[in-house]
This record gives structure tokens, C-alpha cells and sequence, in this order.
């Protein structure tokens, strides 16, 4: 990953210095469970126990001869002159898919578990901008055109829903991948037992892989990149939102613009949604990685290697991208800028347009056809459209038909903006957002 989108919390968990430490850990496991069987002595379970952290620089020197990194690694801890009589229990009945695996899945099941506290802290702002923001009025947009009125709150509290989704899907993909495996070269025990596997994983904290080949299925890491991928798409969702209402002529809110920040190397107007932009362009790329992720679900027979070199690539990119997104994003809208006042403005473009379907149900209830009653204020609304002094509450007073149906008190009512949020309190009750 480059450094640019690299989070320190996630660049030091993928490192390969802490891979080796992980490694070991999962073949110490191991050893613990043959030592409860008897099979190693306390005096050398000891020895393992107390041997250091192999040196990545070393396994790499002797994978540059062996060509396998398990042997790598496996030799270079070896090397070690306190595990002259203990080394040899090392990886006993393993195969090097029982450590890689279940390494990976201890990895992954640490790397959510980053990423849902860095999501919790989002979604607690993102409810404080519902709250706050509960009865700021602005216009409600489809086809990025003007609709009706909602408020700045209701949209922030679709986007604490969307964010409540990706925490149960990255749940429930952590839950999937917290499996080990220590079945052996087919998944057979051959040279071990499904006892030493129970064990073992229990010291991990993981559940045993209710049945393997050399591998854990990779349906369950698809479902977590697919975790990770939806998370993007939902990060994407609010950023495109931002970059929408950050335009000129909309303004409604702006990113944080920085002491000593420059928009443009040309311009020194500009103020620019350079962040959200960054985001959506990332939500691609770690989008992308679901589609290896899935083509690794079919290898060959009980396995082979096709899936081995791209997981090298997507797993610690999409943690670090995924991890980085969330980042960014709690930037922007901790300090995001909010213009209530722009908002009220665009709301009331060509004179209260947006109430049209009110006056429609008006004129329907005072015994009009639907068609009669859509061609009024159609017409009104058409007249008003897009005028710099269109008005469509001055022509709906002038309009015959209306005034005769409908008495001022009462069209002045229709155009009242705040009875359109008079349900926003069951909305956010079924979020939990009160």
C-alpha cells in the first residue's frame, strides 16, 4: 500500500515482523496442545515459549535459497540456540496451510476489530450531526433536482444507518473468519488429531473450521472483503453527498478548510471538496478487491497457490484503505462547515415550488380531478420555473380556480416548511437517535 494511504495502527499489524511474531504464536499454540497430550515435555514447551521474535530480514535471505517461506521462517527460528533440543517439535503433523490460515484469520479478526472502533467513533459523530441538526431545513433533492423539504439531520441520520449496516456486516464477517484449522496436508488429520486442533484453537480464541481441505474455505474471507468493500461504497455514498452540496451554487456545507491550506496552484479563490473526491476515487479501488476475493473461492481440488499471491495484495491494502476512509471521513465531518442559511435560500428558489404537491392534494380534496388539480399547479409551477423572479405562492393566490376553493389562511398553510418534519421524532426513534 503506499504510504499515503497507510494507517500506522494497520501498517505495523501487516507488517511481516509482525506476521513472523503471529506465526509463532499459532505454532506455540500448537505445541501447548501436544504438550497437554503429552506428546512435548514442560522443559521443551519452555524453551519454545522463551525463544525470541524471528529476525524478517534473516527468513528472507533463506527464502531467497528454499523458495518457501514457511521453511523460511521454520529454519531461521531454528536457528536459535534455545531450541537445540525443542526446535524439532516445531510444526509437528503441520502443514504450512494450518499456520498461514489460521495466522491470517487472527490477523483479519484484529484488523475488524480496528476498524469497528474507528467506525463506532464515526457513526457517534455522524449522531451528532443528526441532533444538532435535527430541524435544519433544507431541500430535498431526486434527480438532483429540487423535491421537498427534509432536513440536514434526516440526511445525516440515512447516513447513521447506512454506517449501522457496514457494523453488523463487519460483525458478522469477523465472526466468520474467527476459525483455525490444524488438519493437516488434505484436511484429514493424518498426523494429527481433531483434539490437538480443538485445543490449540481454543488457546487462540478462535473456533475450529468445522471441516477443511489444506485450506479454510475462502467463501468466509469474500465475505469479509465484501464487508470492507460495502463499507467503501457507503463512505463513497456520503462523500459524493458532500461533494454535491459543497458546489458554488449550492454551498450548503463545505469541508474544513484549513489554516494554511491552498485550493489551487492557479487559483486562489478556490476551496475545493478535495478530501470527499479522495474518498470516492479510494472506494473504487477497494471495491476492486472483491472480485479476486471471489474468484478465490473455486481452487483446485483440495488446494493450490492462485488465491495465495493475491491475498498478499488485497488483505493488507483493503485493511489499510478501509481503515484509512474511515479516517478521513471522521475528519470531515468532525469539523465539517454547515450553512443553514444557504440551505434556507435554495429551499425557497422560484417561491416555494417545492410545496406543489401540497396545493395538488388541496385542490383534490376540495373535489377536483386529479388530472384538473395537476394541470393548475402544474401551470403555477412552470410559470415560476427556473425565473429569477418566479413565484410560484403569488401565482397559486392569483390562481381563479384556487381562490375559490381554497381560502388564503389555509394556502398560507400549505407552505409551511416545518409541518413537513412533524414525523422526523419516529424517524430517528427507529434509529435509536433520540
Amino acid at each position: 500500500m503506499l504510504e499515503r494511504y497507510t494507517t500506522p495502527e494497520m501498517q505495523t499489524l501487516w507488517s511481516e515482523e509482525n506476521k513472523f511474531k503471529i506465526w509463532q504464536k499459532v505454532e506455540i499454540a500448537v505445541c501447548k496442545a501436544w504438550n497437554q497430550k503429552g506428546q512435548i515435555s514442560n522443559e521443551n514447551l519452555k524453551q519454545i515459549e522463551n525463544s525470541v521474535p524471528v529476525d524478517p530480514l534473516r527468513v528472507v535471505e533463506i527464502d531467497n535459497k528454499v523458495h518457501h517461506d514457511v521453511i523460511a521462517f521454520l529454519t531461521a527460528w531454528n536457528e536459535q540456540d534455545i531450541l537445540k533440543e525443542a526446535g524439532r517439535f516445531i510444526h509437528l503433523g503441520l502443514t504450512s496451510s494450518d499456520l498461514i490460515d489460521t495466522a491470517l484469520s487472527l490477523l483479519l479478526k484484529e484488523t475488524g476489530n480496528l476498524l469497528l472502533t474507528e467506525l463506532a467513533e464515526l457513526m457517534s459523530i455522524v449522531k451528532g450531526l443528526v441532533l444538532k441538526h435535527k430541524y435544519t431545513l433544507c431541500i430535498g433533492r431526486t434527480h438532483g433536482v429540487h423535491g421537498e423539504a427534509t432536513s440536514f439531520g434526516l440526511k445525516m441520520a440515512n447516513f447513521y444507518y447506512d454506517l449501522k449496516g457496514c457494523q453488523q456486516r463487519l460483525e458478522w464477517a469477523i465472526k466468520q473468519i474467527s476459525v483455525g484449522m490444524f488438519s493437516g496436508p488434505v484436511g484429514t488429520y493424518s498426523n494429527l488429531t481433531p483434539e490437538i486442533e480443538e485445543i490449540a484453537c481454543k488457546i487462540l480464541n478462535l473456533k475450529p473450521a468445522s471441516i477443511s481441505t489444506q485450506v479454510i474455505s475462502r467463501d468466509r474471507h469474500a465475505d469479509f472483503i465484501y464487508a470492507l468493500a460495502g463499507l467503501g461504497s457507503i463512505i463513497e455514498k456520503i462523500a459524493t453527498e458532500l461533494r454535491h452540496l459543497q458546489r458554488t451554487e449550492v454551498l450548503e456545507v463545505e469541508e474544513p478548510f484549513y489554516t494554511g491550506q491552498k485550493g489551487s496552484s492557479s487559483m486562489p479563490h478556490k476551496r475545493n471538496p478535495w478530501r470527499s473526491e479522495n474518498l470516492c476515487g479510494l472506494a473504487r479501488i477497494l471495491r476492486s478487491y472483491l472480485i479476486p476475493a471471489l474468484e478465490n473461492i473455486t481452487l483446485w481440488h483440495e488446494r493450490d497457490i492462485s488465491h495465495s499471491s493475491t491475498e498478499r495484495i488485497y488483505f493488507p491494502d483493503s485493511a489499510n484503505l478501509a481503515h484509512f476512509c474511515l479516517k478521513r471521513l471522521k475528519g470531515i465531518l468532525k469539523d465539517l462547515q454547515v450553512y443553514p442559511e444557504n440551505m434556507q435560500k435554495n429551499l425557497n428558489a422560484f417561491g416555494g415550488i417545492i410545496h406543489s404537491q401540497k396545493v395538488l392534494l388541496a385542490l383534490i380534496n376540495k373535489g377536483l380531478t386529479r388530472e384538473q388539480a395537476y394541470e393548475i399547479v402544474q401551470s403555477c409551477a412552470m410559470q415560476a420555473w427556473n425565473k429569477e423572479t418566479g413565484n410560484f405562492y403569488n401565482l397559486i393566490c392569483e390562481n381563479e380556480t384556487i381562490k375559490k376553493l381554497i381560502k388564503p389562511d389555509d394556502l398560507k398553510d400549505l407552505f409551511d416548511t416545518q409541518k413537513d418534519l412533524k414525523f422526523i421524532d419516529h424517524t430517528l426513534k427507529n434509529l435509536g437517535l433520540e
